[in-house]
């Protein structure tokens, strides 16, 4: 099987549609199990009580924001380099999660922050780069609708996101780098968890659980893009009446 031509708008829009239902299903699965370990499974932790529960939402949530940004700029860096179109859309078609994701980082934080730091925002280096994160995926996708002719949007938002990526290891090292109130990383490849296993597990089942989502709901709305850009395609015509 030549597996290039899936690189092909036309042999890629029907993939997608498969792929997607399938990692709905992963995502879906994994949410529950996920959600049963940390509310059902994992112990209170004798610091900060239940309250630290949140950590399976926000966790997952900050780990995906700052991956799907570096996924964005690899293929907003393909499409421009290459220029290959479906790359361009892969790229668009990221943008909308990750900023999901990092909101859901930012306002699980908030909320995680109250009863630990006893308020809801501060000016800490790890949670201001985070926001700048936002406003990054928030101008990206502001400046792709800026422009009409599809190729320019392709070209101008991928030098934003290559220029953004220097953003995503502040937030990573932030709390090494500066002396910040957001703890330290948890998970390290270097060192030993410092949580329980049932803990650990827990939120490695739901960042598997947002990766499928992210995944599910980007081929979907990159099926919707390549529809919209590829609308006089007779290729398109053909596939729709197919379904």
């Amino acid at each position: 099987m030549n597996i290039w031509k899936y690189s092909s708008p036309q042999y890629f829009y029907p993939l997608a549609k498969k792929m997607a239902t399938i990692f709905f299903v992963f995502a879906a699965v994994f949410t529950v199990w996920g959600l049963y370990i940390g509310f059902f499974v994992a112990p209170t932790d004798f610091q900060q009580g239940e309250s630290y529960r949140i950590i399976f939402i926000h966790v997952p949530a900050a780990w995906m924001s700052m991956l799907i940004y570096l996924i964005m700029s690899f293929w907003a860096a393909i499409g421009l380099i290459m220029n290959t179109r479906l790359s361009s859309m892969m790229a668009h078609a990221l943008a909308p999660t990750g900023a999901l994701m990092t909101f859901v980082a930012l306002w699980t934080g908030a909320f995680w922050g109250r009863p630990t730091w006893g308020a809801w925002w501060v000016w800490d280096a790890r949670l201001t780069s985070e926001l700048i994160l936002l406003f990054l995926y928030i101008g990206y996708m502001a400046l792709r609708a800026s422009i009409e002719d599809p190729r320019r949007a392709d070209r101008a938002s991928a030098i934003l996101a290559l220029v953004g990526v220097v953003n995503v290891p502040i937030i990573y090292f932030s709390v090494q780098w500066w002396n910040t109130l957001h703890q330290g990383a948890s998970v390290s490849l270097t060192k030993s968890p410092s949580m329980a296993t049932s803990m650990l597990t827990g939120m490695l089942v739901m960042a598997l659980a947002f990766w499928m989502y992210s995944i599910a709901v980007s081929l979907i709305r990159v099926r919707r893009i390549i529809r919209d850009r590829e609308a006089n395609a007779a290729w398109l015509a053909e596939s729709s009446g197919a379904q």
